[in-house]
């Protein structure tokens, strides 16, 4: 029996920078395990649509839902916004910056845990600024295991990652959707998850 049971609506949906479009809508409904995969040019409006899916952004035309959830918080409480800047304060430790997110998203699984499975245990009580770009992005992976929910939405998470860790991102993407979870994930390398809907942003 898997984990998760929504679906995922774009209807029509155009992500809104300083008030316009940036990209031509986009209409796709992704059920449970499924991925989509954005690709387009630099500032065609992947990051853009990701965080208007997630709710911290805005749309200027159509809507999203998930499970039924068409509103902002709605939606912000049952998905996990991994962008492509690490998200992670450089006086902070590893194991304090995830300490953070479990609070603010609510989960309960150890986060020790989740720095053995991404691969940096041995960094957790490193500032994260003392991190490097790979493990820094590591550790942005990790906050996706300290709390539970079931869109994720992944933008350029293969960035700053050698062979291993982009096989690691494969294999996490993999067992979500097993789980039943959903993948949107933008990307401008060869990343892509398995069977995943692809979408061209065009501007507007």
């Amino acid at each position: 029996m898997t984990r998760y049971a929504v679906d995922l609506l774009l209807d029509e949906a155009a992500a809104a920078r300083a008030g316009r479009a940036v990209a031509a809508p986009l209409t796709v409904r992704l059920a449970p395990g499924d991925a989509l995969t954005l690709r387009g040019p630099n500032g065609s409006g992947k990051s853009s649509l990701l965080r208007a899916i997630a709710g911290v952004g805005g749309f200027s035309e159509g809507r999203a839902a998930i499970g039924g959830e068409a509103d902002a918080r709605g939606r912000a409480r049952l998905t996990h916004y991994i962008g492509h800047r690490p998200g992670a304060r450089g006086s902070l430790t590893a194991r304090e910056t995830l300490a953070f997110h479990r609070a603010v998203l609510g989960g309960e699984a150890s986060i020790a845990a989740a720095l053995e499975r991404v691969g940096i245990a041995a960094e957790g009580d490193r500032p994260a600024g003392a991190l490097s770009a790979g493990q820094l992005r590591r550790l942005a992976l990790a906050r996706l295991l300290v709390a539970d929910r079931p869109v994720w939405l992944l933008d350029e998470p293969t960035a700053a990652l050698d062979a291993a860790g982009a096989a690691l991102v494969a294999r996490m993407v993999a067992e979500h959707r097993a789980d039943g979870g959903i993948a949107v994930v933008a990307t401008h390398d060869a990343f892509e998850p398995e069977a995943a809907a692809t979408a061209t942003l065009l501007a507007a």
